[in-house]
């Protein structure tokens, strides 16, 4: 799976290429953390990006996740992730979508240059209908980014997921697919 971008190639990775998301974390560990839940050290190894990436695979086999990598062109560097996970068939058809940029990248808009590719994607090729985005409120960037993309609020959930250790409150969000009735 190869879907290229003006300046990214975005691909599903091998489990044999697990090391380069190893170290995209390891690198961003401190730009993330504010955004992220806590890690375990397990979550900084070899081993765990192995199987995690193997299991990315398997979701991606079985239409249930879509863990997107955007590489350089030379693919020796990770500029950022876009994953849509909890994809639901059925009478909702619709997933929600998580993602994270580089700091090395930050800034110059990948994440949006990214992102419009990969959910083209989910809703051309994999033709769902709703794809769910959420942010802490204070996190401009990614409300800028949501925005750009076209994504709709639709509400506001008080302690909703567990961030950086504390439980956050979160702008729902969401985009419908145009082509899709």
């Amino acid at each position: 799976m190869l879907l290229t971008t003006a300046r990214t190639r975005i691909e599903i990775l091998n489990p044999d290429e697990s090391h380069l998301l190893l170290n995209f974390y390891q690198q961003n560990r401190k730009h993330l953390a504010p955004w992220e839940p806590i890690r375990a050290p397990e979550y900084y190894t070899k081993e765990y990006w192995h199987n995690a990436v193997a299991g990315n695979q398997t979701h991606f086999t079985q239409g249930t996740g879509f863990h997107f990598v955007a590489l350089t062109p030379e693919r020796d560097q990770v500029i950022g992730v876009a994953n849509f996970t909890n994809v639901a068939r059925g009478a909702f058809q619709a997933c929600f979508l998580g993602y994270s940029v580089s700091k090395t990248f930050e800034g110059q808009g990948y994440m949006t240059e990214i992102l419009e590719t990969a959910i083209d994607y989910v809703f051309t090729e994999q033709k769902l209908h709703r794809i769910m985005a959420n942010y802490i409120p204070h996190n401009q960037a990614s409300e800028r980014v949501l925005t750009k993309l076209h994504f709709e609020r639709e509400g506001y959930a008080k302690r909703y997921l567990n961030i950086a250790g504390q439980w956050q409150d979160h702008v729902l969000m969401s985009k419908i697919n145009p082509l899709v009735e």
